[in-house]
């Protein structure tokens, strides 16, 4: 098993209709206006964008995010992800119970020399932060939708 491997996934249930929903995923520029965890995002060119990442624990991620998949009929988003952290992500939204349903699945191997080194004793840590990290950014984009 290569300890510096990760999948996850997490579900949002949003009271906002899809595509409304998707029409804010598909902005990452304004992401650090609702999710704190996303400290920067810049544009690099017309496909792809720097991100800078720090949740709970002190250390920040770079990653370049290159545009694989923008499917506004099936509310697909898809980005490959260089950098600190090297693989995919992918947002779908569905219409769920008057509102929407995202889905967020990544799945990514650790780059950074620190982390690989901390792979096996952090893994469970470096989980957990992610899993909060995700939590905060549905309560951020929750509230985001409602103001807007």
């Amino acid at each position: 098993m290569d300890w510096s491997h990760y999948r996850f996934t997490s579900v949002w249930d949003l009271g906002a209709p899809p595509g409304t929903v998707y029409g804010v995923l598909e902005r990452p520029e304004d992401y650090p206006r609702w999710w704190p965890q996303v400290r920067e995002v810049g544009p690099v060119d017309g496909t792809a964008t720097t991100a800078r990442f720090r949740s709970a624990l002190p250390y920040d991620l770079f990653v370049t995010l290159r545009q694989r998949r923008t499917d506004p009929v099936a509310r697909i988003l898809e980005a490959g992800m260089s950098g600190d952290l090297e693989g995919w992500a992918r947002w779908t939204v569905t219409p769920h119970e008057g509102g929407s349903r995202v889905l967020y699945e990544q799945e990514v191997e650790v780059r950074t020399a620190l982390l690989r080194r901390f792979a096996v004793p952090g893994r469970l840590l470096f989980r957990v932060n992610h899993g909060w990290m995700m939590r905060a950014g549905r309560r951020g984009l929750a509230a985001w939708l409602e103001a807007v």
